[in-house]
């Protein structure tokens, strides 16, 4: 068994939310729809399949288990639909819409939690995650929860930069007990 160190991170949405940044050419957000699960499904498995989150969550390093995930997380009487968000991008090649990023949200004990937040590795680095947690924040101001929060594992470096950068604060260190092959 292998503990991971993550925290939690808060933000109050209370204070406002930084200003939306324009979409990137070539993308486009969609909001939740069940016609999109297997979409979501795909953008999270190719977001987090070589990641240190497949570690701590192995059924993310799965595409199965992410579909298994995703129709957990929707299923649940916490599911907050406008909080759940997929990114695509147009491929330039076939003209087909790609699903490259996806978040989803849950009201717990009147908090918005975000669930998930990835986008994929070649799509990195153009703002497109803050675009995801800013449509997230907005989605559970909608249904009226005050305040949001989400765990990261601390050696994610680059996510818990764009947390503080977004205005999330470390409000205390938690521990996720995995499983892990060969540890």
């Amino acid at each position: 068994m292998t503990y991971f160190r993550r925290f939690r991170m808060e933000f109050d949405l209370r204070d406002g939310l930084p200003e939306m940044p324009p979409l990137p050419y070539g993308y486009e957000l969609a909001a939740y729809s069940e016609s999109l699960l297997r979409e979501h499904a795909t953008a999270k498995f190719q977001s987090f399949r070589s990641e240190l989150d497949a570690d701590v969550f192995p059924c993310l390093s799965r595409q199965d288990g992410c579909l298994r995930l995703m129709r957990e997380i929707t299923r649940r009487g916490e599911f907050v639909p406008q909080a759940t968000w997929l990114l695509r991008c147009r491929d330039s090649a076939t003209g087909r819409r790609l699903p490259v990023g996806t978040i989803q949200g849950l009201a717990i004990d009147g908090w918005g939690a975000i669930q998930n937040l990835g986008v994929t590795g070649d799509h990195r680095g153009k703002g497109l995650g803050s675009l995801l947690l800013l449509k997230a924040a907005e989605g559970f101001r909608r249904s009226g929860l005050p305040r949001m929060h989400l765990e990261v594992t601390t050696e994610n470096a680059g996510a818990v930069r764009l947390y503080e950068r977004m205005g999330f604060r470390k409000a205390k260190v938690v521990y996720k007990a995995a499983d892990v092959a060969g540890a």
